[in-house]
């Protein structure tokens, strides 16, 4: 597989967290257990995790740059939906990729990721289905837990085979991950370093080290319900847990919300950039548990 493909398929549920270029040099990540998400105060958190909000989003994407690999056109769609299920969030997202090559051949790629994280980020349910021209790529299913918030777990596969990955302490499932963004940024900080895991893959949790570049006080927004709600822009690079891994294998972003919506998606694949722009959104009607 070609690696711009690899990276797509790495990227795929991470598409969901942030982007703009760097306002300084990322912190050095710290280690896993220096539980850096604690130092955010859990309340803060809590309070944005409470909130994040239950909606429906469709994205066009269109390709930004391409550095001069194989890749000379793409476009593609992504459709994503938050549902509150009382004592946690199901998610649903489908990402679907058509790439043009230098020899003139289109790829299409679709990706089907589903999760359900408890609303005190302690478990997590995921699977992940991936065709390539309708041929199945990648598949990772399992469920995945941590002792406590701040604390280390496991991740249990299912699929791609049986096996089990210890998670490191500190370790965040992605919406508890995307609320602890948005704290910080709200607090006004401007680096963090994240562990993260997504289900997207079968090696267990990752590095993220997070910039916030901007968080701003509400302003005019083509859907009603966004403009009355704080926003900014956000960069997050990805990295293996390895000793060497001094470069990210990705990097992601976008323009949040306070309530966790999310619009100018930007996805750096390596070989080229996607941009995506959210073109239709619609908040879930009040859920009763």
């Amino acid at each position: 597989m070609k690696p711009w493909l690899l990276a797509i398929a790495a990227a795929l549920c991470l598409i969901t967290l942030p982007w703009a270029a760097f306002a300084e040099p990322p912190m050095p990540l710290t280690p896993a257990a220096d539980n850096p998400a604690a130092h955010l105060g859990e309340p803060t958190a809590a309070k944005i995790a409470a909130g994040l909000a239950a909606h429906r989003a469709f994205y066009k994407l269109t390709l930004d740059t391409s550095h001069g690999g194989d890749v000379i056109a793409a476009t593609g769609t992504m459709s994503y939906e938050v549902m509150d299920a009382c004592d946690g969030w199901a998610v649903q997202q489908r990402l679907d990729m058509t790439i043009t090559n230098r020899d003139g051949q289109d790829v299409r790629m679709v990706s089907d990721y589903a999760t359900w994280e408890s609303k005190d980020g302690l478990r997590m349910r995921f699977r992940m289905r991936q065709t390539t021209d309708a041929a199945t790529t990648e598949v990772t299913s399992g469920e995945a837990s941590v002792d406590h918030p701040g604390g280390a777990g496991e991740v249990r596969y299912s699929l791609p085979k049986v096996n089990v990955q210890k998670l490191p302490a500190g370790t965040l499932f992605p919406m508890w991950h995307t609320a602890t963004i948005i704290a910080a940024a709200e607090q006004g900080k401007k680096v963090l370093a994240l562990p993260l895991f997504d289900g997207t893959g079968d090696t267990g949790a990752q590095d993220t080290s997070v910039v916030i570049t901007s968080w701003h006080k509400p302003e005019p927004f083509r859907f009603a319900p966004l403009a009355a709600l704080p926003s900014g822009t956000v960069h997050v690079a990805f990295f293996d847990r390895t000793p060497d891994a001094s470069e990210p294998d990705y990097e992601v972003g976008m323009h949040y919300w306070e309530n966790g919506v999310a619009d100018q998606l930007n996805m750096d694949f390596g070989d080229f950039v996607m941009q995506g722009k959210l073109d239709q959104f619609k908040l879930a009607p009040p859920h009763h548990c």
